[in-house]
């Protein structure tokens, strides 16, 4: 019975399902069970005649493939049995060490024979104000502190564990002091290479101009802040950062022409090779160097893989199009690293590739043609991504469009060019030079634009949180927009985006109202939403090299929870790990209402929070408890935090900052008894200093929540601070094991926890 035929774009499609199925599972079965359903499915795939068949084969064959490095990297991290523990390994710096202020982050690959306390794959280390900081490809012998990869779980927050599996990180950690620290050799490697080339272009034109040329030349990002990032984001241009596939062609293409002038200069070469396979083979070579010298990323490993196989198939007689050379990448991409589907950039990469492929073809010739293609490719990727960025990343730019209009053209065919040639001859200044200056000033006038447009009107769009459903309409609505001409309706394609961009909405009644207690690691941040209105308790830590809980977890959770805009910020007191988002919650929403216990030692103007101040919402009232001020002696920030008590109609919640007991004593208990059910945050999160048993009394909750840091060096919640509550018959609940907490305060019920984030676990790579 002859074979039915099955597309190579089918089997891809049908793999990458497999890969992805995969990642929804809670727990992986042994890699031995996997390999077995793996050789059992291929078995039926090569000997099934039935196409039917053979693609749910292939689906089964390529989970269990994802199935098998799941469980493999799964097993090789560090035991949560031993975090904490200080272990002496060797091993050597790979990648490029990143420098923040006076502290070096690194990833080092220990050696293979290690020793059995060491770990059996990378981790990723911090070394804190090094005297003489790691660098590329140097071997090292450290005692370092490790604890298995463990990150904050938040509504729309990144997922760290799940980026750690899929860079094969086991474990993460910080160098500790001691004289048995030593360099023990360098090496010549790629990295070293880049590392080198970076230091060349900072030399030549720079450390603040070569930035963005750095990253578009070698793939290093490290110069860039986070005013930089947030510019490419809000106009749409970070894929011309991060070196893209389109990148890769223009070097591929210059191995071409150089290859062409080549056999100008020697047409007698012709009788050796022939002319094509030698531009073929000087194209692979061109785009094979500048994928491995920019860092290797996934469009340029996607784009290495199609002109492979566009130059085999040259050599072999054969013509490729282009749905199947992407195709036939996604096929070795999931046969190499089926695990890359837990990264965003491979549906960015592929799914946008393959949207253009089927949605844009030329329908002219000449450069009319040209720029009409160059509108049309713009216009449909602008849309087409649109979906898969506010599903993976919660937000979208509405200016993109018009920026990469000009941003494209721009890099791609005129600095990225520039860019690469002058990189080739940096051993010259003088040729180097005439290329790179260019070069700068043009990225320079860009980038400028661009701030610019980033603050126009829907720069910044957001949605709330919705599900795969609503992507997938979507989606389906941009290829209906972009389907060929005779296709009827098309215009209606934009009414399939409705349910991502316009989600129901589950907002509290009246005298209602639901709180969210976030996974700011060590420090506290609170989300009160009633009917109508928002306000943001405390906005967690600040973080080294400028990064915050603010901008990380607590904006991209108000997005998320579709809750924004934020009216109201209280920042309990001055302390960092409770104010040290707080600056990225006040650019984002400024005319957001300000009050503080300590409102001179934020960076921004607000007010202080006066003891019984109250105010109402949607029916339920928001009230700043006294605290009074000791009779003697000075009273410390911590007991001066603002402790607000929100009450609807049936729970009341109590938020406490970092107050302590013997401002905890000086409290009246009229002040903080309440007839409805109380829900508080425990004070200092959990600190032994707080919380004793009078006050627990006065205040009698039915539920706690500690908001602290996994494995803290405080010790924060103190068991004593546990067994008291639990004394006196209060669940408690901590942030570090239940990620954030959602509690619902009904109108006419008493309060509950609806949701932990990290409980039940959803995800194999969560504890």
């Amino acid at each position: 019975m002859p074979r039915s035929p099955v597309s190579i774009v089918t089997l891809a499609v049908a793999a990458a399902a497999g890969c992805t199925a995969v990642q929804g599972l809670a727990w992986l079965p042994p890699w031995k069970l996997s390999a077995v359903m793996g050789v059992l499915a291929l078995a039926v795939a090569m000997c099934a005649s039935k196409a039917w068949i053979r693609l749910p084969a292939v689906l089964v064959m390529f989970a269990a493939w994802s199935a098998i490095h799941g469980a493999i990297a799964m097993d090789a991290r560090w035991p949560g049995t031993r975090d904490g523990e200080d272990v002496v390994i060797t091993g050597h710096v790979v990648d490029l060490p990143r420098r923040i202020g006076a502290d070096t982050s690194f990833v080092l690959a220990p050696d293979k024979r290690g020793g059995a306390d060491a770990p059996v794959g990378r981790v990723r280390l911090t070394w804190y104000r090094a005297a003489a900081p790691p660098t590329t490809c140097e071997r090292w012998r450290l005692t370092v502190r490790l604890r298995r990869p463990r990150g904050t779980l938040n509504p729309g927050g990144g997922d760290s564990e799940r980026v750690a599996l899929q860079r094969r990180i086991v474990a993460t950690g910080y160098v500790r002091a001691g004289p048995g620290n030593a360099r023990l050799s360098s090496a010549t490697c790629v990295d070293g290479w880049r590392d080198r080339i970076g230091h060349a272009l900072d030399a030549r034109i720079g450390v603040h101009d070569a930035r963005i040329l750095k990253a578009l030349a070698i793939g290093d990002t490290r110069g860039l802040d986070a005013a930089d990032w947030d510019i490419a984001r809000a106009t749409g241009v970070s894929h011309l950062i991060a070196i893209s596939g389109f990148h890769v062609g223009i070097a591929a293409g210059g191995g071409v022409l150089l290859a062409r002038l080549l056999y100008v200069c020697l047409p007698w070469l012709a009788l050796t090779l022939p002319r094509q396979m030698a531009q073929a083979a000087a194209g692979l070579f061109a785009a094979g160097a500048y994928g491995v010298l920019a860092g290797l990323g996934l469009p340029t490993i996607r784009s290495l893989l199609m002109i492979a196989i566009v130059v085999l198939a040259g050599f072999g007689r054969r013509r490729a199009d282009g749905t199947s050379l992407l195709a036939l990448a996604l096929l070795a991409v999931l046969i190499v690293d089926p695990l890359a589907v837990l990264a965003p950039g491979f549906w960015l990469s592929f799914g946008g590739v393959g949207f253009l492929m089927l949605c844009v073809t030329p329908r002219a010739t000449g450069w009319r043609g040209w720029l009409g293609t160059l509108w049309r490719a713009q216009a449909a990727m602008s849309i087409a991504l649109l979906p898969m960025s506010l599903w993976l990343f919660g937000s979208a730019s509405l200016v993109g469009f018009a920026a990469n209009l000009v941003a494209a053209p721009l890099v791609s065919f005129i600095v990225v060019p520039l860019v690469l040639c002058g990189c080739v001859v940096l051993a010259w200044p003088a040729f180097s030079g005439v290329l790179l200056s260019p070069a700068a000033w043009l990225l320079s006038w860009l980038w400028r634009l661009l701030a610019a447009m980033a603050d126009w009107p829907g720069a910044r769009v957001s949605v709330a949180e919705s599900g795969l459903l609503p992507l997938a309409l979507a989606t389906c609505g941009a290829a209906w927009l972009f389907a060929p001409r005779g296709l009827p309706l098309r215009s209606y394609g934009a009414l399939l985006f409705l349910p991502l961009v316009l989600p129901p909405r589950d907002s509290p009644t009246h005298g209602a109202f639901r709180t969210w207690v976030l996974d700011v690691g060590q420090g506290l941040a609170v989300l009160v939403r009633t009917r109508s209105h928002t306000l943001v308790y405390d906005a967690g830590p600040a973080y080294a090299g400028g990064q915050d809980a603010g901008a990380g977890i607590v904006l991209p959770s108000v997005t998320a929870l579709g809750i924004d805009p934020v009216d109201t910020l209280v920042v309990s007191h001055g302390d960092s790990d409770h104010a040290g988002g707080a600056t990225s919650i006040v650019t984002r929403y400024p005319r957001a209402a300000r009050l503080s216990g300590e409102p001179w030692r934020l960076r921004f103007e607000a007010e202080r929070c006066v003891p019984g101040t109250t105010w109402s919402w949607d029916g339920v009232t928001f009230r700043f408890v006294d605290v009074p001020a000791p009779k003697a002696g000075k009273t410390s920030g911590n007991d001066r935090s603002c402790v607000l008590a929100v009450e609807g109609t049936s729970g009341r919640l109590l938020l406490t900052g970092d107050l302590g007991n013997k401002a905890e004593r000086l409290m009246t208990a009229a002040s903080l008894a309440s007839p409805l059910p109380t829900v508080t945050t425990i004070a200092h999160h959990g600190s032994r200093h707080s919380s004793d048993t009078v006050w627990l009394r006065a205040v009698r909750p039915k539920l706690a929540i500690a908001s602290a840091g996994w494995r803290n060096r405080f010790g924060h919640p103190h068991p004593s601070i546990v067994d008291r509550h639990a004394a006196m018959g209060v669940d408690v609940y901590v942030t570090n094991r239940s990620g954030a907490v959602r509690i619902d305060f009904p109108a006419n019920a008493p309060p509950y926890v609806e949701r932990e984030w990290r409980r039940p676990v959803n995800r194999y790579w969560h504890d």
